[in-house]
């Protein structure tokens, strides 16, 4: 029990340290690596509750394929950072009330709907009944629904912005035209050159 408290008090002070590093950190590759370690942190937690599958999905999702994938377009925009923090006194009053709002939104809604989460997790499955992926899919599929059916259309819209912006027309930025490559003849595309026996082109 002291074990598991002390490990608790552990991943949650690395975990909290890691996500105020992340958005004070003045270097953005710093920034995604301390992103990185907070999810393990998060990770940790989740195998102290009992729920390794959601433990193993931020793992395997979060840290191997989104943050890794922040990591590499960080890496690759060429984004003049001193120019975006201009200003940013200007805009901090600001910021700290929509944080403000959105810590009590949080707080509101963690208050509000835990007994209710407890209640659907003892009504649906008990521990002796079904494993930890069987009762989160139980409870995801039937209660939370409309929620999750709700984040995937955010997603898909999402992604349909991402591929509409990226396939805009630009000036001086050369583009694959499909048609045209399928549309060149065999005349267009090969040439044939006869080389006498012992000369060169």
């Amino acid at each position: 029990m002291i074990l598991s408290a002390l490990a608790f008090y552990l991943f949650a002070i690395i975990a909290v340290f890691s996500g105020v590093m992340v958005i004070t950190a003045r270097n953005p590759v710093h920034s995604v690596l301390f992103l990185i370690l907070a999810f393990f942190n998060a990770a940790g937690l989740f195998v102290l509750l009992g729920a390794e599958f959601l433990a193993m999905i931020l793992v395997v999702v979060y840290v191997g394929a989104v943050a890794v994938l922040f990591l590499f377009v960080v890496m690759m925009l060429d984004i003049n950072f001193a120019a975006l923090r201009h200003g940013i006194r200007q805009h901090l009053f600001l910021g700290l009330v929509v944080g403000a709002v959105l810590l009590g939104e949080l707080i509101f809604s963690a208050h509000a709907l835990a007994p209710q989460v407890v209640a659907h997790a003892g009504a649906v499955t008990s521990p002796n009944e079904a494993t930890n992926t069987q009762a989160l899919g139980a409870i995801l599929y039937t209660h939370y629904i409309y929620a999750f059916e709700g984040s995937g259309l955010i997603l898909l819209v999402a992604m349909i912005g991402a591929i509409v912006l990226t396939h805009r027309q630009r000036s001086g930025v050369r583009r694959q035209t499909i048609a045209k490559q399928i549309a060149r003849t065999r005349a267009e595309t090969i040439e044939v050159v006869k080389v006498p026996t012992g000369h060169g082109i």
